[in-house]
């Protein structure tokens, strides 16, 4: 097919929906809605959202027109083999502190997946990832504002325009702060992160972004401030955020709140979670969370940890189920960051399920001792911090260390294999609830998960 007809393959049609009506197969090539050829499921939400369709599928070499009528919330029911049918625009800049740039080698036998350095904002309205503006050209532009592709989410880290370069290892990398505005202009609002890396970005300049940011509220809608993330496959000069740094950073945002909820009415700027853990503070209440646009970037989850095992502990205690098997005992895996905030939380878990659950932090040696994050660990992580230990009845690794499916860790071990090598049920967990879950079933003799 040429370029322009490339469509999208079709991997499942929902039973009994409009494609499934109309005789669309997986397997089948979407190659145009009303005329209009598709470049991407972007095309086929924007074209395929009138009530009048005129499709163009590819079957076997053949092409067939199919005629649809459909109400206007009414979808079409496809899913396809790949979210970009013409390829994932990759990333032009040279930032120091990328971290795909900081992967192990290739062949270390990582999901592929992993090296893609991608910088599309097809994807950034799509899925939420952070790309940087640096790559978009006039047609880029024109297509934004024509499909409203709002929000976007936008790499700033420096509204200077120097030291933005700086940061992104491109000496012409355009102004951001005239890109936000503009896209303002075609009424595209923008979540905003700042990725802090000490000696490049902090300090006044940090405070300089903050406020030319919040200046272009309401098209910036929020802003989340990030500590650098370096792993021992690094090969700049760069150093993470000490303790210090880190409350530096927490008494900007905390000074600044006043006048931002002044302009705004909300909270605007949130520091991420990794920085209160840091910098040894107490997360905000759940009321500081007032948008959860930030969320997938660490922005909220302890708040939500907590609170979900407040309410747990509450509904148990009020339950009051005793432990159903004397003597249950259970290992639960976390990354170092988060373990001071687990302790507790697991110690008042083993109580209420009458078990004595050990909370075992594991050191990440994928990517060196920095990188404390429990998403990040591999399974040769946990398996190497959990051979010969008596892991008791149960292991209970973070779901985060998995894949969307919740199949393979980042270095493609699958749970079976997990549980082979620790000769133990291996349960993936999110909350302190889902531990409480997996030990009620062990209990009972269930097999939790796996």
């Amino acid at each position: 097919m040429a370029a322009a007809e490339l469509g999208g393959l079709v991997a499942a049609v929902e039973p009994g929906g409009l494609a499934d009506e109309v005789g669309i197969e997986p397997g089948d090539c979407l190659l145009s809605i009303n005329g209009h050829p598709l470049r991407d499921e972007i095309d086929v939400r924007y074209y395929g959202a009138e009530e009048e369709l005129t499709l163009v599928v590819l079957r076997e070499g053949q092409r067939h027109t199919i005629e649809i009528e459909r109400d206007y919330d009414e979808p079409l029911g496809i899913a396809f083999a790949a979210p970009l049918f013409d390829g994932i625009r990759e990333c032009a800049n040279l930032c120091p502190f990328c971290f795909v740039a900081q992967m192990p080698a290739r062949g270390a036998g990582l999901r592929r997946s992993l090296y893609v350095r991608d910088d599309d904002y097809r994807l950034s309205f799509l899925q939420g990832s952070y790309v940087t503006l640096t790559n978009l050209d006039e047609a880029d532009w024109r297509r934004i504002g024509e499909q409203r592709l709002s929000p976007l989410y936008v790499s700033v880290h420096a509204t200077d325009l120097d030291a933005r370069r700086r940061l992104l290892g491109n000496p012409n990398a355009p102004d951001v702060l005239a890109q936000l505005a503009r896209l303002g202009e075609l009424g595209i609002s923008v979540h905003a992160q700042v990725v802090i890396v000490p000696g490049m970005n902090d300090g006044a300049i940090l405070a300089e972004t903050v406020e030319q940011l919040l200046a272009l509220w309401p098209t910036v809608q929020t802003l989340a401030l990030v500590p650098v993330g370096l792993t021992r496959h690094c090969r700049r000069p760069l150093t993470r955020l000490t303790p210090a740094q880190a409350r530096a950073a927490l008494a900007l945002a905390n000074g600044r709140r006043p006048e931002i909820v002044a302009a705004t009415g909300t909270t605007w700027l949130y520091p991420s979670d990794e920085l209160y853990l840091l910098a040894g503070r107490q997360v905000p209440p759940a009321a500081f969370y007032q948008d959860d646009a930030q969320r997938e970037n660490g922005v909220g989850l302890v708040r939500e940890l907590l609170d979900d095992w407040a309410r747990t502990r509450r509904r148990a205690a009020r339950n009051g189920a005793p432990a159903r098997k004397s003597g249950l005992r259970a290992t639960l895996v976390c990354g170092t960051l988060i373990a001071p905030v687990l302790e507790p939380l697991a110690r008042e878990a083993g109580a209420l399920a009458g078990a004595e659950l050990t909370l075992l932090p594991v050191e990440n040696g994928l990517f060196g001792p920095s990188v404390t994050v429990s998403g990040l660990l591999s399974g040769a992580d946990v398996l190497a911090a959990l051979g010969g230990r008596d892991l008791g009845d149960l292991v209970c690794i973070p779901r985060a260390m998995l894949d969307e499916a919740g199949e393979r860790t980042l270095d493609d071990l699958t749970l079976a294999v997990l549980v082979e090598r620790l000769g133990r049920p291996v349960a993936p967990v999110a909350t302190m609830g889902d531990v409480l879950a997996a030990l009620d079933e062990a209990a009972t003799g269930g097999e939790p998960t796996h």
